[in-house]
């Protein structure tokens, strides 16, 4: 045997065994057919070895050999990277397979779209998100749920910026298949390949509840700050009306108030007139005259007017005027709160706001209530002004039949009733002290009895012609109305049907008012007088003089001695029989001086007169 057949043979035989060991690692078929075929040619190479002379004839056999060694071992390469291959694609379908899942699973819609916008994939949440399904969204454009709240120009930077390559992120406000609307964080961004746009892919998740939360919180603090801002107005007014002295103090502070407020516009305060019903402003701010005018003519072309459904309800009434200022045709907002206290008028407060929202975070209990308050503040400083001004306006008046409790007292008795003073309960009564010539305390006790406007009647003292009574009057009065608008009665006096009435009003106060509310209240009733008046001023130091005048020695000594020894005290320093021993003389004697003292000091201080001294 020649050493051709013999490498040829040796060659063969590690074709198998190399064969069998790629076999064994790979188990790939081929191997197993390239081991039966080095099986083959290596016994067909011991086989033909006996009969060949030479070897010579056998170098083709042993190239074969070698060529076929060569080609397991490039077949082993190629195996073991078609393995790697095998291994790499089956891991990236696995990712892709787990990505899919992911997205079929996200809880965000997941969408992609061709680069005209068309989608061709839909994940299920897609549903969830815009209430279509799947299969009614392929094939169709994201714009099947735009809801109109986003402007043309919106999208176009929108679909400019992805088209150049960027991703957009933001919020929309899209609307659901059911018509409702739902806002959304979106993700939209470009799919490129060689550098161009080929496709899209949108991330959409629904953030409706934590946007409707925002808004609320959003509301919230709107309505806190209007709140704020309305209570600290209100702060301000009563600031003011505490500061005031006069009206026309308290009214325009009112008014500069609201309008000097980022939530208003003006503010007026008005009243209607007495024969056409036309309101007029009294004082303003934040308008000029004119507009205001044209505002409040605008406004009352209603039947019934604003004023008056405000005046005539006791409450605040809102409404919409056009304001021919505004070029869109927008209309102002008003709200007309009347001011009355205890049944007086003193007018309308009007606020005027383009603001929509202004009044709907304001309780209309709160307008109300400050319609009192200017009121009540008015009243207080007129009747103020009445008690201390030097300058009065003397209103005298002439009653017949008039319907007021006193009036039918007189008529009813056929007597003469006259008011001596007045006192206000604290209670929104009056305690009317009145004489009566009826010198009989039943007859006018069983006439009070029946009487629905007199709720109590005490007889107090009864003169030689004429009874003193103490009446509680608890429905409206000739009186209580002079009281509301801060008026004082100098002189009140009716026998039978007829009577004559003289009051007192400030000059400085509204006596249009007074008069106004007097004849809109009582038709039997004319003003027949209009006087100025210059007060009467006690000083201190006259009446002082005055009382001191008719005081005995022993009287102011034993006045002096009972206050410096604590006997007016509660409880008392000293008793009378105490005091009495200060002053050596028995206690019957100190009381008679000292009831002698006070009684003096009543009639200075209630009649404005003092009797003569006397031991």
């Amino acid at each position: 045997m020649n050493w051709i057949i013999a490498l040829s043979i040796g060659l063969r035989l590690l074709g198998v065994g190399y064969s069998v060991l790629l076999l064994a690692r790979t188990r790939d078929r081929r191997f197993g057919f390239l081991t039966l075929l080095f099986s083959f040619m290596t016994l067909r190479q011991l086989l033909t070895a006996q009969t060949a002379s030479t070897g010579l004839e056998e170098l083709p056999g042993l190239v074969v050999s070698a060529l076929t060694l060569l080609t397991v071992y490039y077949l082993s390469e190629y195996v073991t990277e078609e393995d790697a291959l095998k291994t790499e694609l089956r891991t990236a379908n696995e990712r892709l397979r787990s990505f899919r899942k992911a997205i079929e699973h996200a809880g965000h819609a997941i969408f992609l779209t061709d680069s005209d916008g068309t989608i061709e994939y839909a994940n299920p949440a897609v549903e969830s998100v815009t209430g279509y399904e799947r299969d009614e969204v392929i094939g169709e454009n994201p714009r099947l749920w735009q809801s109109g709240k986003h402007g043309d120009d919106f999208y176009a930077d929108l679909w400019g910026q992805i088209t150049s390559g960027s991703v957009w992120e933001g919020e929309l406000t899209n609307r659901r298949k059911s018509g409702e609307l739902l806002w959304i964080d979106a993700t939209i961004a470009p799919i490129t390949e060689d550098e161009d746009v080929d496709r899209f892919v949108a991330i959409e998740r629904d953030v409706t509840e934590r946007k409707e939360r925002e808004l609320r919180i959003e509301d919230q603090n709107e309505r806190l700050t209007v709140l704020n801002n309305t209570n600290e107005v209100l702060r301000d007014i009563n600031r003011e009306l505490v500061a005031a002295s006069t009206r026309d103090e308290i009214e325009a502070a009112v008014c500069e108030q609201f309008a000097s407020s980022d939530l208003f516009d003006a503010a007026w305060i008005g009243s209607r007139g007495l024969v056409d019903g036309t309101v007029s402003p009294q004082s303003w701010a934040g308008s000029d005259r004119g507009p205001l005018e044209s505002h409040i003519e605008a406004m009352c072309s209603a039947d019934p007017t604003p004023v008056e459904r405000a005046l005539e309800s006791g409450g605040p009434v809102f409404t919409d005027v056009e304001d021919d200022e505004s070029e869109s045709g927008d209309n102002k907002r008003c709200v007309v709160v009347p001011l009355a206290y205890r049944d007086a008028e003193y007018g309308v407060l009007g606020v005027v706001t383009r603001n929509p929202e202004a009044f709907d975070l304001i309780d209309r209990d709160v307008f109300l209530e400050l319609g009192r308050t200017i009121a009540d503040a008015i009243s207080a400083v007129e009747s103020k002004q009445t008690l201390i001004s030097d300058s009065v306006t003397e209103l005298e008046f002439r009653l017949t039949g008039v319907d007021e409790p006193l009036a039918t007292m007189a008529a009813r008795l056929d007597c003469t009733v006259t008011v001596e003073h007045v006192v206000d309960d604290g209670d929104e009564n009056q305690i009317q002290y009145v004489t009566v010539d009826e010198p009989d305390p039943d007859v006018v006790a069983e006439y009070a009895a029946d009487a629905e406007c007199i709720e109590t009647v005490q007889h107090v003292y009864t003169y030689d012609d004429r009874a003193l009574y103490r009446l509680s009057v608890g429905g409206p009065s000739v009186v209580t109305t002079l009281a509301r608008y801060g008026a004082s009665i100098e002189s009140f006096s009716l026998t039978g049907t007829t009577g004559r009435l003289v009051a007192r009003v400030a000059s400085s106060n509204d006596i249009r008012s007074v008069v106004n509310a007097l004849r809109t209240t009582y038709d039997g009733l004319t003003l027949v007088a209009q006087r100025e008046r210059e007060r009467d001023v006690q000083t201190e130091a006259a009446f002082r003089k005055q009382l001191t005048a008719v005081l005995t020695e022993r009287q102011r000594e034993a006045a002096r001695t009972a206050y410096f020894s604590g006997f007016f005290d509660w409880p008392r320093e000293h008793s009378g029989e105490e005091v009495a021993s200060m002053m050596d003389i028995s206690q019957t004697t100190f009381t008679q001086h000292l009831r002698a003292a006070e009684k003096k000091l009543f009639e200075a201080l209630f009649d404005g007169t003092g009797t003569s001294a006397s031991p």
